[in-house]
């Protein structure tokens, strides 16, 4: 403890002082003046970058503005976390030299510490890629109706390791990203409600085609949905000759999510429309065939029979 009440230990305490203030702190300063010029720099650049994006993908598809800034909200995001981390970890090597601390043994720790991280949490970096990339590509988008692996459902909410999708009955499924294996979009640009129509054998099948597009014709002419319609009906034919009916296929192109009121409303204009021409929706009839050497089952009422009942 002596030594630290020496002139010679404060003279020397003093000399190393004011040659680190003078050489050393200033290159600190100007290391922590350079950081936040850079954070400031990163953080403009993302930004410009998503109006940048959001333009030109506003104008390249029909895609709601709202929406396209919403996923790119979400890019954007990942990559200024991205950056800002990289940035920061150079910051604080460099910083950590200044005072002569050797950062071999840190970056020796923390790359084995990274490497079994790594091995335990493969799935965990799977999910956050194969969410990235969803989000990139622009497969889906919250509010649509999509089929994840079989499953269908809304989609209520896209994140970077999960989807969550809510079926029709309620129920909410989550799905992690890295174990998406399929997924079916039936809201993305347009949509269409195909149907396939039986008629009896006896019909004229030009007469019902004309009656099924003059009904798809008589909606998209109602205001109330020509809106959610992108066009008429489009007759497609005879499809094919089924047990006991006539199958025509036909389609409605919609707005995104919009096929299924459409297919509803359509069918009931339809059924409507038939029954007021006698164009008979057959069901299926069954003959039964009791063999030769069994008559066939006959029924008779005499008239007693008739005045009992």
């Amino acid at each position: 403890m002596e030594k630290y009440f020496t002139f010679e230990f404060w003279k020397q305490f003093i000399g190393l002082s004011t040659h680190w203030l003078i050489t050393v702190l200033p290159s600190i300063l100007f290391l922590i003046l350079l950081l936040v010029i850079v954070l400031r720099v990163n953080s403009t650049i993302v930004n410009n970058l998503k109006h940048v994006l959001v333009k030109r993908m506003a104008y390249r598809s029909d895609e709601p503005n709202l929406e396209i800034e919403k996923r790119l909200n979400t890019l954007m995001g990942v990559l200024r976390k991205t950056t800002s981390i990289i940035i920061w970890s150079i910051f604080g090597m460099i910083f950590l030299g200044k005072f002569n601390i050797n950062i071999a043994p840190i970056l020796t720790g923390a790359g084995i510490v990274g490497l079994a991280v790594g091995f335990g949490a493969q799935e965990l970096v799977r999910d956050f890629i194969s969410g990235f990339f969803i989000l990139l590509e622009d497969g889906i988008r919250t509010g649509d109706v999509v089929t994840l692996n079989g499953t269908s459902g809304k989609v209520e909410r896209i994140e970077l390791r999960t989807i969550t999708l809510r079926d029709s009955s309620g129920v909410v499924h989550i799905f992690q990203n890295g174990k998406i294996n399929t997924i079916s979009n039936m809201t993305k640009g347009w949509s269409a409600m195909v149907f396939n129509i039986g008629v009896a054998y006896k019909e004229n099948l030009t007469e019902v085609m004309q009656l099924m597009q003059k009904v798809g014709d008589d909606m998209f002419a109602d205001e109330q949905y020509m809106f959610q319609m992108l066009d008429t009906i489009e007759i497609s034919g005879l499809n094919s000759f089924g047990d006991s009916s006539l199958d025509i296929r036909a389609r409605i192109r919609t707005k995104p999510g919009q096929q299924w009121s459409i297919g509803r409303e359509y069918r009931k204009r339809l059924k409507e429309a038939f029954d007021a021409h006698n164009i008979e929706i057959p069901f299926p009839h069954q003959t039964i065939y009791w063999g030769e050497e069994m008559d066939p089952l006959k029924l008779s009422i005499n008239a007693d029979s008739k005045k009992a009942i």
